[in-house]
């Protein structure tokens, strides 16, 4: 690994980390304000939500890109590389230009940081070099997707000329609020006067709550299921064929190389997202099949092995891991499916185990790199209460845990039916981008003993 990243790396994860939140955002914008405000430079699409924001994000930079523009991409957390957080034209930031914009940056933030109470945090450092990089390349659009919430979130120094808000459900609960209604009010921060709101299907306390924010600011509102919608939905090989109805036209026939109908969800907003961006008319059909047919959710639902099948995600509460394990039984339909758990300890632990109980044969239990990793003896016997304790089993680290899991499901395998034995790897982003270096889907491109506690 270059040792000037490992360097960088190692500086940035030494500041407070995403998950320790002091809500303003005074140091950001201070930084912000030294570099010449670059989250200007830009016209930015802004996406929250609970679920599905790093895909959504994904999926609008496409189509974006398709068009000809040339685009920048923030997203978080990162599944092994830091850099995958900060992309231009779909590729992440070099190791050698990710070190040139912490070096450029890294005196403005020192003297953020002695003028400040609190010092700049992972999240705002990595934030500030996202715009400055932007604004150097330069990009004719940023996708900027929301770390936590939306109101005291770092990128919401920029104002975006669309907002996005994906389901709104129950996380966060210690910062963002204890019911949807809350962390809705919370994530209606990114609706700024000037923008247009593009709001996925949300609960009706949800809604309420984001369409009085759009109300106060006079945004225009776009919501899915009056004004876009997926009209027809139909698994295919590697993925689903979509028909949508959009803003400014209908799309027919579209690969869609994803699982599940929230991905189905996540691309129709995508598309609405961005003909909201556009002044013109419907976009061109063909440009959109070519961008669907090009869209990637590294560490959601992705397979990673073929025998026995073996599917990442990076599922980290009870809405999202019930949307994953619908998708998993739509696609897939194993006969015995085999899981292996590692979580975060301030995650909703018990919601997860109980959406994952009724599709799943054997749990396999274990810890990931991360500090707040909830410790295997307290998952198993948590999961013991939802699973039963003969269907769960233990391991002390993510790679004894797939061994486990993989003699488990060749076990299975001679009984299983024609739908044969899977294996799922879930629980966190930290345990999705770790089981992805495991199978080599991804490199192991972080600083030695840095602190890889990436769930925000």
């Amino acid at each position: 690994m270059n040792p000037e990243l490992s360097q960088v790396e190692r500086e940035i994860y030494a500041r407070r980390p995403e998950h320790a939140i002091v809500p303003t955002l005074d140091r950001i914008a201070a930084l912000a304000a030294l570099l010449g405000d670059p989250q200007r430079a830009c016209p930015v699409i802004h996406v929250t939500g609970t679920n599905g924001k790093t895909s959504t994000a994904r999926m609008i930079e496409t189509l974006l890109r398709a068009r000809g523009l040339r685009t920048g991409l923030y997203t978080s957390p990162h599944l092994s590389s830091m850099r995958e957080r900060i992309c231009i034209d779909g590729e992440p930031l070099s190791a050698e230009d990710f070190v040139t914009t912490y070096e450029d940056i890294a005196p403005y933030a020192a003297m953020v940081d002695g003028q400040q109470p609190e010092q700049l945090s992972f999240f705002e450092m990595l934030t500030a070099m996202a715009f400055a990089a932007f604004a150097d390349a330069p990009v004719d659009v940023a996708v900027i997707e929301v770390g936590l919430g939306g109101t005291w979130d770092a990128t919401n120094i920029a104002d975006g000329a669309v907002a996005v808000v994906t389901p709104v459900a129950i996380d966060h609960t210690a910062y963002l609020g204890d019911t949807v209604g809350e962390i809705a009010t919370e994530k209606a921060g990114i609706i700024k006067p000037g923008a247009v709101a593009v709001l996925a299907r949300q609960p009706e306390t949800a809604a309420v709550a984001l369409e009085r924010r759009a109300a106060e600011v006079a945004a225009p509102v776009l919501t899915e299921g009056v004004d876009f919608a997926v009209t027809d939905r139909d698994l295919a090989v590697g993925g689903q064929r979509l028909a949508l109805s959009s803003l400014k036209g209908s799309y027919s026939d579209l690969l869609l190389p994803l699982f599940g109908a929230y991905q189905a969800q996540n691309a129709v907003c995508a598309l609405a997202a961005v003909e909201a961006f556009s002044a013109a008319g419907p976009l061109d059909e063909e440009l959109v099949r070519q961008a669907f047919a090009a869209m990637t959710a590294p560490g959601r639902l992705e397979v990673v092995r073929r025998s026995p099948v073996v599917i990442v995600d990076s599922t980290h509460n009870p809405a999202g891991m019930a949307a994953s394990m619908a998708a998993v039984t739509e696609a897939f339909g194993f006969d015995t499916l085999i899981a292996v758990l590692a979580v975060s300890a301030d995650k909703d632990v018990t919601g997860m185990l109980g959406e994952l109980e009724p599709a799943v044969s054997s749990l396999v239990v274990t810890r990931n790199s991360a500090a707040r990793s909830m410790d295997p003896g307290e998952l198993e016997h948590l999961a013991a209460g939802v699973f039963g304790p003969d269907r769960v089993f233990i391991a002390p680290r993510l790679d004894d845990a797939i061994d486990i899991a993989t003699t488990l499901a060749d076990e299975a395998a001679d009984a299983a039916g024609p739908r044969g034995a899977g294996i799922l790897i879930t629980g966190s982003t930290t345990t999705a981008g770790e089981a992805r270096v495991l199978f080599g889907a991804a490199s192991a491109d972080r600083p030695a003993g840095g602190d890889l506690d990436r769930e925000p």
